[in-house]
């Protein structure tokens, strides 16, 4: 069981590499690096003599096919190593639906268009839903290395707990979304200079994207005060054995805040969307963790994850 759970563990890793990837894909322009073409790339398996842009999409495919891959070996793996009823099974499925959804969405995006300088709505609402996909995904992966390692499922009748692990969940899952459009206006129409930026929020005659911005920083300082306060919560009624997750927790929040306002301060250089979303996930994985710990019988849970 222990190969399988560090492979698990580096799929999950693996897939925060393809996500930040895929942001930079976006962040650069470059969707469109491969036309409306999907699966293959401007008509080709292979893209001959292909610009810096198609280079870029095209490599992203290709990662984004060894996720594919890689959360079918880990389907596969983890049903012949674990018996029914093993609730990692579970989490494997729900990686393995979760990641054709994922593609579907990535093409969705080529195939109607929805990349490089389309500023439309419905581009909008895809990125929106492929933010919210990539953290469900994120979960289950979670979930099923968390699982591989314990090998103890959720107890029943813990409401509370469970009440609070879905509110840092669902306040997490808007604040992501909002980000995700923010993240968008910030690439079609970048701003030369911070008072620029912060007039065209505040104008009615801005494009519709631009003034969604302002709601992500809102929804962001929300699900921080949630989640500060959840990890704070969970790790007092599950014991001090949690006390490190949500520690984490909180350290990453901060740190986030802080990239939050340096993202409006220098305008959203690539780079600072990259290590902000890359902080997201981890904050998201985080939290993840801290409920299992939290619905599972941590004790025991504990005990089998120390003598692994």
């Amino acid at each position: 069981m222990r190969p399988l759970a560090r492979f698990a563990w580096f799929v999950l890793a693996y897939n925060v590499a393809v996500i930040v990837w895929g942001a930079y894909v976006r962040a650069t322009g470059s969707g469109a690096g491969c036309g409306n073409h999907w699966p293959l790339c401007n008509g080709e398996v292979v893209p001959r003599a292909p610009g810096i842009a198609t280079m870029i999409e095209f490599s992203h495919r290709l990662t984004s096919g060894l996720s594919l891959v890689a959360i079918a070996v880990l389907v596969v793996w983890t049903f012949r190593a674990c018996a029914a009823g093993h609730p990692a099974r579970i989490g494997a499925v729900l990686s393995g639906v979760l990641i054709l959804t994922e593609a579907a969405v990535g093409a969705g995006l080529v195939l109607f268009e929805l990349v490089a300088d389309n500023a439309t709505m419905a581009r909008a609402m895809f990125v929106a839903v492929h933010l919210l996909n990539t953290f469900l995904l994120l979960g289950a992966l979670t979930l099923t290395a968390w699982w591989l390692s314990s090998g103890v499922p959720f107890v029943p009748g813990r409401r509370r707990e469970a009440v609070i692990v879905a509110a840092a969940c669902v306040s997490l899952l808007f604040a992501g979304a909002s980000g995700a459009v923010a993240a968008l206006g910030d690439t079609l129409f970048p701003s030369a200079r911070l008072s620029d930026a912060l007039w065209a929020d505040l104008s009615a005659t801005s494009h519709l994207l631009i003034r969604l911005r302002v709601l992500h920083p809102v929804l962001a300082v929300g699900a921080a005060l949630v989640v500060i306060a959840s990890a704070s919560r969970l790790s007092r009624s599950t014991g001090p054995r949690a006390g490190w997750l949500a520690r984490m927790v909180t350290a990453l929040v901060i740190v986030q805040a802080g990239l939050g306002l340096l993202n409006v301060i220098l305008l959203a250089p690539v780079w600072l969307q990259l290590t902000h979303l890359l902080v997201a996930d981890g904050i998201w994985i985080g939290i993840v963790l801290l409920g299992a710990t939290a619905l599972s019988d941590w004790p025991r849970a504990a005990a089998v994850v120390k003598a692994a």
